[in-house]
């Protein structure tokens, strides 16, 4: 049981961890922090099949969900990233109902879907012994869409119309852009058009997510209705952590 996926139909706070480091490692010292889910970034972290599939099997012993962003909403893509084992998806620049209609069917097999069949060559299946996996799987699939642009706000209704969506995520740097902010996601124009997009998804009965700067502002937040929201990266923790511990040395 995908417990994310029904967290988010309850509209239960999940609190993430972006993870761009690409490596198991890292990750796994990660996924026994406490996270209700680890974000795995195939967009703009470098990152490959293979080293998805090693980070994967690196937190599979912790009670965290491994949530994949690919890099595109390519069917192929989709495939692959779910073929291994993740059963949960973020998928970037969602703008249309038709858009989001198609990568539901990326993540359905026929009759419901466009998803390629695999069992025997997929770790997602256990690679054959689970018999009931191409009938089930679709049940425990996650799809969380991102918006990240006027287009795709403008369509959260029709967006979050669509079956098979279990929530949609503000990508607040790319829609700060948008808005003429570049790089300032904190201006009081882009806090305004996000705190409107979650009340509307929500509204809209219909899972809020969004990538917050800080704990303070994942708790702003959620008073405005997100339940899905990553707090910050490894990348992060770790540039602040050793600049921290360099400025406490003094020569």
């Amino acid at each position: 049981m995908n417990n994310l996926k029904q967290a988010l139909a309850a509209h239960r706070p999940q609190i993430g961890l972006w993870q761009a480091l690409a490596n198991a490692y890292t990750a796994e010292i990660c996924a026994g922090a406490g996270y209700d889910w680890l974000l795995f970034d195939g967009e703009h972290a470098p990152n490959t099949i293979q080293t998805l599939l090693a980070q994967l099997q690196a937190v599979k012993a912790y009670p965290v969900e491994a949530v994949a962003r690919v890099a595109v909403g390519d069917p192929v893509i989709i495939k692959q990233y779910l073929d291994i084992g993740f059963r949960s998806l973020l998928v970037p620049m969602v703008e249309s109902a038709a858009q989001a209609k198609m990568l539901v069917a990326a993540t359905r097999f026929p009759p419901h879907g466009i998803r390629g069949v695999a069992s025997a060559t997929s770790r997602a299946s256990g690679f054959g012994a689970n018999a009931q996996y191409l009938e089930n799987t679709h049940a425990d699939i996650c799809l969380v869409v991102q918006l990240e642009s006027a287009a795709g706000l403008a369509a959260i209704e029709d967006i979050a119309a669509i079956e098979g969506v279990d929530g949609l995520f503000i990508g607040p740097g790319d829609l700060a852009g948008g808005l003429g902010h570049l790089g300032d996601s904190a201006h009081p124009d882009v806090v305004s058009t996000i705190s409107k997009a979650l009340t509307r998804i929500r509204t809209a009965g219909k899972a809020a997510g969004i990538f917050a700067a800080s704990a303070d502002a994942a708790s702003q937040y959620i008073r405005s209705g997100a339940c899905f929201v990553s707090i910050g990266t490894d990348t992060g923790l770790l540039f602040n952590g050793a600049s921290t511990l360099r400025r406490s040395m003094k020569l």
